[in-house]
Order: structure tokens, then C-alpha cells, then sequence
């Protein structure tokens, strides 16, 4: 039997090592490019287990490091993707995982030599879908979503008429904060705020699950992959996190896909692979827990008003999430308050800069750089201002 071959992009974040756990217990496939930044010890040790033909490694240190380790080895480094070859048969399946907008590049480099494109990186669809979505269709690529709220709609609206859908829930748990009073707000430092109650999430997304730029993000990028608009989608706050997404049909009858919060159920099933999840816990006694919904609570997370004004114009998403990167680092580097990175995100969309940088053309990958790097030195330059009246 031909195994299937695989591309992890971000192979040591927590989606890289779902896919490789899956991968590991499923023989019908076979890893053959890994691509990571700086993580030396794990990087190393997938390589020592997986034997990927190809390892990519974007931090110039580690790339000397790693590749000097396994020198004797034959596999074949690379330390961009400018040099990345074509491969003989297209990949079968790559898990496009790098976070932030570095992962917009690579995944625009996969799509020619892959017949199946995973997609978790929310900032290269908000930013690039345009770009993507053709890229793909030029190559014969699919595009499969696999953050657990769109690859719910996806399974969920395939059986639907556009005609028969009236609206779109998208849930979120509220994060670590969810039962805090606002006035307690200044009080959050990072450590509080990377402490998520039901995921297992890298830095940056757990900041943005915590002020809820995550669901403002996810609503944008469901924006841009299914064919509806605005006004069908709504935020819900669901603790428990076991319904990922709502559907509600013109008939008056609501659906939703439940699943524990492990991120190996939706990549399973979009590789359709064997791995069977529940071997593990085949002596357990499933119920239904109680399931919770409410209503967003605007004056903890107000961000949730920004959704109409980062969606109107081309490139405002570009500029939105280029200015959410900063000042999230910023606030893990404790340089500012939690409630400063929704303060100055609502300072930025509310300036003339923001509405100009919007505007500017974004229909190649060399322009969405431009108004990205433009966008964090506009970013770090309101962070020396101190009222809105600056701007």
C-alpha cells in the first residue's frame, strides 16, 4: 500500500504535534517535509522519529545547528522556502500551522505541490484568501479549514441550500477570563492570561482567545471561506466548548457538531485517517454535559464591535491583525496592560492612518508584506501616544 505523504508546516506548535501524534498511530501515512523555527530539542527529536525527506527551518541558528546534527543523514535542509524543489508526485496532504502571518508565505508555497491544503492558520486567511483561493484553483489544490469552529461549519452546511441557512453561531468559551469582573481587568498578567480553561494553545492565541480577537479573527476568516454574509454571523460565549458552531435554517431547526476540545478530532477527520481517537477511552461512559450559551458581554470584551469596521475595506484586516501581533507582544513582554491591547486596537481602527493603510492594494503577496510591516511600525508608534486625541 502507497503511503500518503505529508507536509507539517509549524510541525512543533500544538497543531504540528496533534498531526504528527495522528500520524504516528496511522502507517498509511508518511511525513515527508517538516517545517519549524527555533525549537531545537523538538524539532530534533521528530526528525529522529518521523525521517522526513525534507526539514525546513526559518531560524538562521537553529537551521546551522540541526543541520550539522544530522549531517551524516540524507535529508535535505533548507533554511527558507525560496529553494523549496518540486517534488516528483504532488504531497498529499499539508497542515498549513505557522502562526501569525509568517504562515501566509509558505502556505502560498505549498499550494503548487499539494493536492490537499490543511488549514490552520486563521492571520494567512484573513490576510491572503484572495491570494490562496486562486493559487489553489490554479493548481488543483482543495482547501480544507481545520480550526474546530470552520471545520464545523464546513461538515455542517454541506447538506444546505444557501437559501435555507438564516444564521451562523460561532462559539467561544471566553477564556480565562470569562467569570472576572471588568474591574479586575488590570489586574491580568500574562501568566493568567496564557491559562486557558479547555485548550492547549500557543502564546499568541491564547491572548487572543483571552481578549476574544480570536472569535473577532475567526469571524473574519469565516467571512472570506463560506459564501455568506456579515449579518449571518454571531458570537456566543459557550463555556463548556464542546459545540464549536451553530447553524440556524430558515425552517426554525438549529444544528451543531459536538467534540471534546482536542484538536486531533478535526485533523483526523480532514486527512481521513484511521487513527481511531476513541480507542483510548473505550472503557469510558459518554454523556451530554449540560450545554451552556450566552450572550457576549461587550463592556468585558468590547473588541466584538470592531468586527463591521476590520472587515470593510481590502486590506483593514491586514492592518487590524499586523497591530494585534504587536501589541499582544507586547503585553506578554509586560510592556503593556491586558486592556491596553483592546485600548489600542480601538485607537487604531479609529484613526485616518487606519482608513489610508486599508485602502492600499493587497492583491499580491509582496503588497501584503508592504502593508503589514507598514502597519506594525503605525502599531508601535501609537504606543508612544497617550489619549486619542493624537490621532
Amino acid at each position: 500500500m502507497k503511503k500518503k505523504k505529508n507536509s507539517i508546516l509549524g510541525s512543533t506548535g500544538s497543531i504540528g504535534k496533534s498531526t504528527l501524534e495522528i500520524i504516528k498511530k496511522d502507517k498509511s501515512f508518511d511525513v515527508y517535509i517538516l517545517c519549524a523555527n527555533k525549537n531545537f530539542k523538538k524539532i530534533c527529536k521528530q526528525i529522529k522519529i518521523f525521517r522526513p525527506k525534507i526539514v525546513i527551518i526559518t531560524n538562521g541558528l537553529t537551521y546551522i545547528k540541526v543541520k550539522d546534527k544530522f549531517k551524516k543523514q540524507k535529508i535535505i535542509f533548507y533554511n527558507n522556502f525560496n529553494y523549496l524543489r518540486k517534488v516528483e508526485n504532488k504531497i498529499d496532504y499539508t497542515i498549513c500551522a505557522i502562526p501569525g502571518i509568517a504562515g501566509l508565505e509558505p502556505t502560498i508555497k505549498f499550494i503548487s505541490i499539494s493536492k490537499v491544503l490543511l488549514l490552520a492558520n486563521k492571520e494567512s486567511i484573513i490576510c491572503g484568501w484572495k491570494l490562496i483561493n486562486k493559487e489553489s484553483k490554479k493548481y488543483g489544490a482543495k482547501l480544507v479549514p481545520i480550526d474546530s469552529e470552520h471545520f464545523s461549519i464546513h461538515q455542517l452546511i454541506n447538506k444546505y441550500k444557501f437559501s435555507e441557512i438564516d444564521k451562523i453561531f460561532i462559539t467561544a468559551s471566553g477564556g480565562p477570563f470569562l467569570n472576572l469582573p471588568k474591574k479586575d481587568f488590570s489586574k491580568i498578567t500574562p501568566r493568567l492570561a496564557l491559562n486557558h480553561p479547555k485548550w492547549k494553545m500557543g502564546k499568541k492565541i491564547s491572548i487572543d482567545s483571552a481578549t476574544l480577537v480570536n472569535k473577532v479573527l475567526e469571524v473574519s476568516e469565516a467571512l472570506k471561506i463560506f459564501p455568506f454574509d456579515l449579518n449571518f454571523y454571531k458570537i456566543i460565549i459557550h463555556p463548556q466548548s464542546l459545540v464549536h458552531a451553530i447553524i440556524q435554517l430558515k425552517n426554525g431547526t438549529k444544528l451543531f457538531l459536538y467534540h471534546d476540545t482536542d484538536m486531533k478530532i478535526p485533523i483526523s477527520n480532514a486527512l481521513e485517517s484511521n487513527y481511531e481517537l476513541l480507542k483510548k477511552k473505550k472503557n469510558k461512559t459518554y454523556k451530554i454535559k449540560n450545554l451552556n450559551f450566552i450572550e457576549v458581554n461587550k463592556k468585558k470584551f468590547p473588541i466584538v464591535d470592531l468586527i463591521p469596521k476590520i472587515n470593510s475595506e481590502k486590506s483593514s484586516l491586514i492592518v487590524f491583525n499586523a497591530a494585534n501581533e504587536i501589541f499582544v507582544d507586547q503585553f506578554l513582554n509586560n510592556n503593556i496592560d491586558f486592556t491596553d491591547i483592546t485600548r489600542y486596537l480601538k485607537l487604531l481602527v479609529n484613526s485616518k492612518k487606519y482608513i489610508i493603510l486599508s485602502k492600499m492594494n493587497s492583491s499580491n503577496l509582496d503588497k501584503i508584506k508592504k502593508i503589514d510591516f507598514l502597519s506594525r511600525k503605525f502599531a508601535l508608534s501609537i504606543l508612544n501616544f497617550k489619549s486619542k486625541n493624537d490621532y
